[in-house]
């Protein structure tokens, strides 16, 4: 860097109190306005006149061994650009999972402390689970809003509790309840690239087009943004913006065009082991990993290419072709936002941070799936029932595309966290929580191509963008006494890469995996359960992290934590095994693993509606499932008055989409029930003839056969209370059907449940729903 330029701004007057008091008036008000004085001052600003704008960019479940940037196969020529027109962090990290990653990006607090221990939609009641960020850790949008500046969210937003995401609110933990003025996305973990259900600030709203007319999302988000910045420019063009452009892209479900997918043809034909070891040496060679570091060995419980048989490979190196297009795809869409800034002449003055990846890559696809969500519901199930079931959607070619929700074997993941021995929900190795952080800003950072080596987090966002516009984190915000910053400013480090690291310690949880950083030493316990192990590990229900084994490692010579040294140094990890323990309390980690006890101890416990009857419109649409009437795995009679004309067709209701769900139809006059078991099962029940035209009342009644998560269910279909048909769905799904999807009445919206109307969407019903009552069974 020139001897003078350094990226830390100029302190301005610090603001204890947000927002800052109105702006007296410089005119005298007399008692007519001939004695009256009239001298408006000047606008009020709270910045400084170059004040830079800003620009997150953050990839979703991406490993850093994937991007050409770092030495991996997926074509990253946006990331590229980044990286040599600023610097790099090549030991930053996040916490392993996506809502905990971005509530402490966007907080500058650690994810516990601010209510997210794990997924917004597995939250339970402890504090440091609670789903809930606390309006006494603003986010920077929040303080950055109130000093002046625009704000601006796109994509995967992921910090809405799952139970407030209805249109029917409350709106104050949605995006333009957490400082960003305007938001356009998707409030869930993950949707459908081709038929999600989508947010533009409190309202819910529809795709521009079809995935026939060649809609996808992550387009659609950079389309968004830049009309957001050419709007802007037009009306606002000296305000100062921040924007955060959060992709759904890598995370599952892996929706991509085929002509992208077809891009990698053949490059993972040598299967995931070898493709670690190039990609190992890539990153050496890219200069992003030391040329002594070391590759870690596969863990014997995860499939080796070689015992992958012969007819199965096809279908796993296309998962990952799909993945790979998915990925690049995401980095050009960045990229056209990148131009747009530098079309309008903002580039200059605009600081990028580009993070690849939330976390780690995903093992959540397990064996390679076509219907990502059979791992959430703990759902077994062999590859050759996905190649049985994906010969019925059209084989490979249907693999990308909205009839799948595909992702890839685990063993890809952990390919792509090369040379760590982790991978997303693991806290306790780096390839879970090791990301790439990437910086520019043309105007203050001469490019360098060495990599910072100093030990930072997620955390340490928001106090580095405080110290580069000169802000200091504010006492109070709208009345509300502030949570301390738990962050570190990396900004010096920008300004010199060979300054001491400022970051001393750091603790990492996710569901009982866990480490604890501290100067140069990592202590790490793998905690009870394995990503790429399918199914509820034996015992898991009893766990306790009391019997845990605990590793350590020295990071100064063990980039990739390939000895442990726990044998050698029992004091020196009691000592990091202690200060885990203070810093989980502090932080409101407690109890450890508390973010397992929805999805495996409790099911029962998700979060629901607390309701056991509802009546709907039959216009009713876009209830998220969270949201909605458990209609797959609660007894429960739903009774919908309606008239019917001859040869009626059309839904009557759905819930779920293309990779799972249920639902019930007319087709020619034909009811029709259809309950989708991701894909690999489907049940069928269908009426013996038409229903004759006039008023009916058609009864849907679901109980279990077994009372257990996940038992079979027995379903009865009665026309004006005479029974029509009936039958049993073999295996039900225990958690839910979507992560974003919903419950629509009359018509089918997001992703075809049955593959029957699938190219009829939104299949309307031609006849006239009064009304839909459903309860629960008592």
């Amino acid at each position: 860097m020139d001897e003078n330029l350094s990226v830390t701004g100029v302190p301005l007057t610090p603001a204890r109190t947000l927002p800052f008091p109105p702006r007296a008036s410089g005119s005298i008000a007399g008692r007519t306005i001939q004695e009256s004085t009239y001298t408006p001052q000047p606008p009020t600003t709270h910045l400084h006149e170059s004040a830079p704008n800003v620009l997150v960019i953050l990839i979703d479940d991406a490993g850093p061994a994937l991007p050409t940037t770092f030495g991996g196969a997926i074509r990253t020529a946006t990331l590229d650009r980044v990286r040599a027109n600023g610097v790099g962090f090549n030991r930053f990290h996040t916490t392993a999972m996506c809502s905990p990653t971005r509530a402490a990006l966007l907080t500058g607090r650690n994810h516990h402390r601010v209510g997210n221990g794990q997924i917004a939609e597995l939250a339970n009641d402890w504090d440091g689970y609670s789903g809930h960020i606390p309006k006494s850790s603003a986010t920077v949008a929040e303080v950055l809003r109130q000093y002046g500046y625009a704000t601006a969210a796109w994509g995967k937003w992921h910090n809405t509790p799952a139970e407030e995401t209805t249109k029917a609110g409350p709106f104050d933990r949605w995006p333009t309840g957490y400082g960003f003025e305007y938001f356009y996305g998707f409030l869930a973990g993950e949707a459908s690239q081709y038929e999600p259900n989508l947010v533009r600030n409190t309202t819910v709203v529809f795709p521009p087009k079809t995935p026939e007319e060649g809609y996808h999302l992550s387009e659609d988000i950079a389309d968004d943004a830049i009309g957001w910045l050419r709007d802007h420019k037009t009306l606002a063009p000296d305000q100062p913006f921040f924007m955060y452009w959060a992709t759904g892209a890598i995370h599952g479900p892996h929706h991509i065009m085929k002509e992208w997918a077809d891009r990698y043809t053949g490059e993972f034909d040598d299967g995931w082991d070898v493709y670690r070891e190039r990609a190992f040496e890539g990153a050496k060679k890219s200069g992003w990993v030391p040329q002594d570091a070391e590759l870690t060995p596969r863990d014997e419980r995860m499939s080796s290419w070689d015992d992958i048989p012969e007819n199965q490979r096809a279908f796993q190196t296309r998962l990952m072709e799909v993945a790979a297009g998915f990925g690049e795809h995401a980095d050009v869409q960045a990229g056209r936002i990148l131009d747009e800034l530098e079309r309008l002449g903002y580039d200059e003055n605009t600081i990028v941070m580009y993070i690849w990846g939330d976390n780690g890559s995903s093992g959540e696809g397990q064996n390679g799936t076509i219907s990502e969500l059979l791992a959430q519901n703990g759902i077994p199930t062999t590859v050759d029932q996905h190649l049985a079931a994906l010969d019925e959607l059209g084989g490979l070619e249907a693999l990308g595309t909205p009839a799948t929700d595909n992702q890839y074997h685990a063993a890809w993941a952990w390919a792509g966290s090369s040379p760590y021995k982790g991978m997303k929900l693991l806290a306790s190795h780096l390839g879970g929580t090791r990301n790439p952080l990437l910086v520019q800003w043309p105007a203050r950072i001469n490019p360098d191509p060495v990599p910072r080596t100093q030990f930072h987090h997620v955390i340490d966002i928001v106090p580095t963008l405080y110290e580069i516009i000169g802000i200091s984190p504010p006492d109070i915000v709208n009345g509300i006494p502030q949570d301390p910053i738990d962050g570190v400013s990396l900004a010096y480090a920008i300004d010199d890469a060979d300054a001491e690291g400022r970051r001393r310690a750091q603790y990492f949880e996710i569901m009982g995996s866990r480490a604890i950083y501290a100067d140069g030493w990592m202590a790490s316990a793998t905690g009870p359960r394995l990503p790429w192990v399918p199914g509820t590990p034996e015992g898991i229900r009893t766990w306790t992290p009391d019997h845990d084994r605990w590793e350590l490692y020295d990071l100064n010579s063990d980039w990739s934590q390939a000895h442990d040294l726990a044998a050698e140094h029992p004091q020196k990890l009691a000592e990091l095994k202690e200060l885990f323990a203070i810093e989980a309390a502090r932080n409101g980690a407690l109890p450890i693993g508390g973010g397992l006890w929805v999805p495996v101890m409790h099911p029962e416990d998700r979060i629901s509606p607390p309701y056991t009857e509802w009546l709907m419109d039959g216009d009713t649409v876009r209830v998220p499932e969270f949201c909605a009437p458990a209609l797959g795995n609660r007894p429960n009679k739903v009774t919908i008055e309606m008239t019917v004309p001859d040869g009626a067709s059309g839904v009557l209701y759905k819930l779920g989409g293309a990779g799972g769900g249920l639902t019930c139809f007319m087709d020619a006059g034909v009811l029709t029930y259809e309950y989708n078991l991701f894909l690999v099962q489907r049940t069928v029940i269908t009426a013996a003839a038409p229903l004759g035209a006039g008023e009916h009342v058609v009864e849907i009644e679901t109980s279990y056969v077994e009372t257990r998560p996940g038992g079979p269910l027995h379903v009865t279909m009665r026309v004006d209370g005479a029974e029509v048909a009936t039958g049993q769905v073999p295996v039900s799904a225990p958690l839910l059907f979507s992560a974003n999807d919903c419950l629509d009445v009359g018509r089918a919206y997001g992703g075809a449940v049955s593959r029957t109307y699938a190219e009829r969407m939104p299949f309307a019903f031609d006849g006239q729903i009064k009304q839909v009552h459903i309860a629960y069974a008592a």
